[in-house]
This record gives C-alpha cells, sequence and structure tokens, in this order.
C-alpha cells in the first residue's frame, strides 16, 4: 500500500485547496480587477454586506501602489475621513492637526489585504485579465489567466469567471474599460463615450474627482480609483489616498444597490 510522503502530501494539500477555491469562484457576484486600495476597500464592504466577490490582481503582491509611498518613503497621506475607514481595518494613523495623516505605507497596505480577506472576499494575485465576458449588451464577467503567461506571450487558453458585476479598479490604464470600448465598441458613460485619459497631477482636484468619477459605467461595468479618474479624464494625485478609499466605498455602495434591485 502506497503511504504519501511528506513532500507529496504538501503538493496534493496545496493543489486540492486551490482547485476547489478556484472552483467556486467561477461565478460571484462581483469581480474586482485590480487589488489596489479602492479595490480592496469596495472588496470588503460587499464582502461584508453579504456578496461573493472575487480580486484579481496581476502582480505577486496585493496593494497596488500603496507599498512604495511617495518616490520609495513608504508613508503615504490621507485626510480626515477618510483615516476613518483605514480605523475600520485597524490601520495606524498619525494626525498632523491639520486635516491630514500619515500612514506607513506597508501597515495599510497589509492591513487592506487583510482586512479584505478577513472580512470574506477571495483575493487571486498573479492572475490578470486578458479580456471580458460579454452577453446580449451587458458585461457579465471577465476572462482570466496568469500574469507570467502573458508576460511570456504564452500561447495557453484563459479560464473564465463569470460575474454580476465587473469593476475596473486596474489604476491608471483603465484596462478592462478599454478592452469593453475597444474591443466590444461599446459606449460607456463617459464625456465622450470612450476613454477620455489622465490629466497631469492636481493633488486637490484629484482627490474630489476620483470620487465624483466612480461610478457604472454600462451595464455590468464599474470604475474605481484611478481608472475612473482616467475614463473620465481627471487628474491624478500622487501619494495622497483618500479619495482612493472613498472611492471603494463609494463603488460598494452603489453595486450593492444595483445587486439588490
Amino acid at each position: 500500500m502506497h503511504t504519501p510522503v511528506m513532500e507529496e502530501q504538501i503538493s496534493g494539500a496545496i493543489i486540492r485547496s486551490f482547485t476547489a477555491k478556484l472552483e467556486r469562484n467561477l461565478a460571484v457576484d462581483v469581480a474586482i480587477i485590480g487589488a489596489g486600495p479602492s479595490g480592496l476597500v469596495a472588496a470588503r464592504d460587499l464582502a461584508l454586506a453579504g456578496f461573493r466577490v472575487a480580486v484579481y490582481e496581476s502582480k505577486l503582491a496585493p496593494g497596488g501602489g500603496t507599498w512604495g509611498g511617495g518616490m520609495l518613503m513608504n508613508e503615504v497621506v490621507v485626510q480626515d475621513d477618510a483615516a476613518a475607514i483605514l480605523g475600520e481595518f485597524d490601520i495606524t494613523t498619525v494626525d498632523l492637526g491639520n486635516g491630514y495623516h500619515t500612514v506607513d505605507a506597508v501597515e495599510m497596505a497589509a492591513g487592506l489585504i487583510f482586512g479584505a480577506r478577513r472580512a470574506g472576499a477571495v483575493i487571486f494575485n498573479a492572475m490578470c485579465a486578458e479580456d471580458v465576458v460579454i452577453h446580449d449588451g451587458v458585461v457579465s464577467g471577465v476572462v482570466i489567466n496568469w500574469n507570467p503567461v502573458r508576460r511570456l506571450e504564452m500561447h495557453v487558453d484563459p479560464l473564465v469567471v463569470l460575474s454580476r458585476a465587473l469593476v475596473d479598479g486596474t489604476g491608471h490604464p483603465s484596462e478592462i474599460v478599454a478592452k469593453v470600448v475597444n474591443k466590444a465598441g461599446m459606449k460607456i458613460a463617459s464625456p465622450t463615450g470612450g476613454i477620455v485619459g489622465e490629466k497631469p497631477m492636481w493633488m486637490a482636484d484629484g482627490e474630489r474627482t476620483t470620487v465624483e468619477n466612480t461610478g457604472r459605467l454600462c451595464p455590468g461595468l464599474y470604475a474605481c480609483g484611478m481608472a475612473a479618474n482616467n475614463v473620465q479624464g481627471g487628474f491624478r494625485m500622487g501619494p495622497i489616498f483618500g479619495g482612493m478609499l472613498k472611492s471603494g466605498r463609494k463603488i460598494a455602495r452603489l453595486i450593492a444597490g444595483d445587486l439588490a434591485s
């Protein structure tokens, strides 16, 4: 009788556990592409509201642009109201007394990841979105593959995840919206019906418009964070993250309302 040795048991446990996790999430309520701050806040809020949420991050480490702080100095800044959101994740902020707080970027990234995961959202790292699924004019899912496969340009067919809501949280490139606009030829809710493009730095206006531009773009498709700003032509804001956090909260509330109706 074959008795599994330690190496076989460990490898088998990883394969079985991951395969089961992937299979459980082939159809979800919300698929979020990009595990930056806005996507992670949205993932936590939606998971706490009882929705099945899966997040797909192309990099090995979720957290988006948080880790590097400002020019590799691992501190970021948030406003008072955004600091309250971080407090819900038990992330430490230092009040500067002028409406702003500093935050250790590593603690913020790690805390957002853990908060989303603890709430029940499932995070798949090193996975990218190759394409979208469209059924009768409704964005209905995402086509996924391993990011190393994409980088190596290997001809490997992807898998498909169906969703009731698909969120573009890919940051500056708005990769998911670009596929809907450029490949599917669909019009979206923007001044041009397509992607307007990101403007240069203006922190105050960028923070404001990141939240304002967050929203539903067409049936089944949403954008948050810098992806939303890029679509609507907002300014970039750099290492101040309040707008990103509030954008995640806004998109979660909008999606929760849409899926409940």
